[in-house]
């Protein structure tokens, strides 16, 4: 640290930083201390229960998750940044009660948020280093072993819901965290109470029953890792509780009744893109890799690449109403270069009776 920010209000720098923030986009931001012991014991035991299926980064870094200052030495405090995502015009029970067509998560239907969030933070950085000088910093927006929502609430942005996600009471939780590691001995803000109470709508609405216990989820039957996280073949006592949930889940998102609180962004880069709030599962899989590419160029869609992308349509079609269209489409790629794209045709096919 150098002289001059050794000798800086960090009470004054800390209130900058967050009108600095709200002036780059972000709703709120917060800052934690860089303690999360009692974070850690809650992650060994989830590890230890393998609720992590296939990710094995989240094993990798050991417990690094839980040490800030081992992740980037020095770490003394955590500035956290919230982004609403919530599209204008966004998609929601009428959609998923539309078997025909395909329901995307709602942080998906615009541009990949990890860029976006990334520039903004960086911006915020330099903002800072143009007020104090060099400083120690590492800006992460879901591309390292950092546990963001426990950041969050120690920083003071909600707390940690039922369904494991970051709450709020004035926002819901359609929004992404950011963060940037510093050495800067900022003020930490104080945690926010847990307003979940006895409301169990999350546990109960989830299609695959993912959410095992309050504030516990298995990722292995949680739809948004079936469909982005897990590389092989879906289960197959799963693939009928998905639906036509192609690209994660929101259910629990959509029964919380903080998100009757929830605000529409008015980022341009969440804007919904090629429709994907409101399309047909027949439509999506008659793509070829070729507009795949094309038209998720820039979307976090785009990362789980055109496979397993097929792979997620096909149980989406072999769960749709039989027509003349599913049987069609799914007919046309029954012999599917990819292996596992032809054997979740094959059992959309069986599905129909076809």
């Amino acid at each position: 640290m150098s002289e001059v920010t050794a000798n800086y209000d960090y009470a004054l720098l800390a209130g900058a930083i967050k009108a600095w923030g709200r002036e780059l986009g972000f709703q709120t931001v917060g800052i934690a201390d860089a303690d999360l012991g009692a974070a850690e014991l809650r992650l060994a035991e989830w590890l230890g229960a393998g609720f992590h299926g296939e990710m094995d980064y989240m094993a990798a870094h050991g417990l690094k998750r839980a040490r800030p200052a081992e992740l980037r030495h020095g770490t003394l405090r955590v500035i956290s940044a919230r982004m609403n995502y919530q599209p204008q015009a966004a998609a929601g029970w009428s959609v998923i009660g539309a078997p025909d067509k395909a329901y995307i998560a709602r942080y998906a239907t615009g541009r990949d948020y990890h860029k976006v969030l990334r520039s903004r933070l960086e911006q915020l950085a330099r903002r800072i280093e143009r007020e104090i000088g060099a400083f120690g910093h590492r800006v992460y927006t879901d591309s390292a072993p950092v546990m963001e929502v426990e950041l969050a609430a120690k920083s003071g942005l909600g707390w940690r819901g039922k369904h494991t996600l970051l709450l709020s009471r004035d926002a819901g939780s359609y929004f992404f965290l950011g963060e940037i590691y510093t050495d800067l001995p900022l003020p930490a803000d104080a945690p926010v109470q847990d307003h979940c109470g006895s409301c169990s709508k999350c546990l109960d609405i989830c299609p695959t029953g993912a959410i095992v216990a309050p504030y516990q989820v298995d990722a292995r039957r949680c739809i948004s890792y079936l469909t982005i996280e897990l590389k092989g073949a879906i289960p197959l006592e799963l693939r009928p509780l998905i639906g036509n949930r192609v690209y994660g889940c929101d259910d629990c998102q959509l029964a919380c009744p903080w998100n009757r609180y929830a605000e529409t962004s008015g980022e341009p880069d969440f804007r919904v893109r090629h429709g994907l709030d409101d399309v047909q599962l027949v439509e999506l899989f008659s793509w070829n890799e070729i507009r795949f590419r094309e038209r998720m160029a820039g979307s976090a869609i785009h990362r789980i690449g055109f496979e397993r992308w097929s792979r997620n349509l096909a149980v989406g079609l072999g769960n749709a109403p039989a027509s003349t269209a599913v049987a069609g489409a799914l007919r046309s790629r029954a012999d599917d270069p990819s292996p596992l794209v032809r054997e979740h045709v094959a059992w959309a096919l069986r599905r129909h009776g076809i």
